[in-house]
């Protein structure tokens, strides 16, 4: 049974809808890689728009519309792992002999170019539209090294592209919930946030998605006083 505490909890957080997000699947992939052990907001988010910017796209919150930056598009303008470095940074997937970063996305990149998918529309739907293709390109990214516990990365980036049942149990997720008497593990978390989605929607009379569930904890713990901000 679901602890009432945490039932409450959510439902004084309000969880919303997607606001803006990122436009283009190589966005996402940026976002993705580069959020595990790194400020979001100090790090993470003017890496990507620096990279948006050199395409000349400076509303990178814009989705709905065409990708402005596609996989093909973005593999041409960084062929080698130093041309994406020089524009990024030298943050490695693990400080343990992890691989670049930078390294990291561009074979992000080759493996949804790999499998066809070159736009964010694409990658939206693909579970439902193509879920053959979608389980043998998420089996294709696990290969990628920092892939992080318990899928991580991988949950986060379906996250990113609008899979609104895909969740994101990283650090600030299990502080959350431990917080409100859950200690469970990030596979545990994936089962408890979908079924407080439920939940959630019954009480508040309106859909409620698992994304939804995430990102209200994430935000809320993210805001606690002392909290740096870090991404994952």
């Amino acid at each position: 049974m679901v602890d009432r505490k945490i039932v409450d909890a959510l439902v004084e957080l309000n969880p919303q809808p997607r606001g803006a997000r990122w436009a283009s699947l190589t966005y996402c992939i940026l976002d993705a890689v580069w959020s595990i052990g790194a400020r979001y907001d100090t790090v993470v988010v003017p890496l990507v728009r620096r990279v948006a910017s050199r395409a000349g796209d400076e509303n990178p919150l814009a989705p709905g519309g065409p990708d402005p930056l596609p996989v093909p598009t973005f593999r041409t303008a960084y062929p080698e792992v130093a041309d994406l470095e020089a524009v990024t940074n030298k943050q490695r997937t693990s400080p343990t002999g992890g691989i670049l970063k930078a390294d990291a996305v561009l074979r992000h990149a080759r493996v949804f170019a790999d499998h066809g998918v070159y736009e964010l529309a694409t990658a939206a739907t693909l579970a439902v539209d193509d879920p053959a293709t979608w389980s043998r390109l998420d089996a294709a990214l696990a290969a990628v090294p920092g892939d992080g516990q318990s899928r991580i990365r991988r949950g986060y980036l379906w996250m990113l592209t609008g899979d609104d049942h895909v969740v994101k149990p990283d650090r600030m997720v299990l502080r959350w919930l431990a917080r409100h008497g859950a200690d469970v593990s990030a596979d545990e978390a994936r089962v408890l946030l979908a079924e407080l989605a439920r939940i959630v929607a019954e009480i508040l009379g309106r859909p409620v998605t698992p994304w939804m569930i995430d990102h209200a904890i994430w935000l809320d713990e993210r805001n606690r006083p002392g909290e740096p901000g870090a991404g994952l």
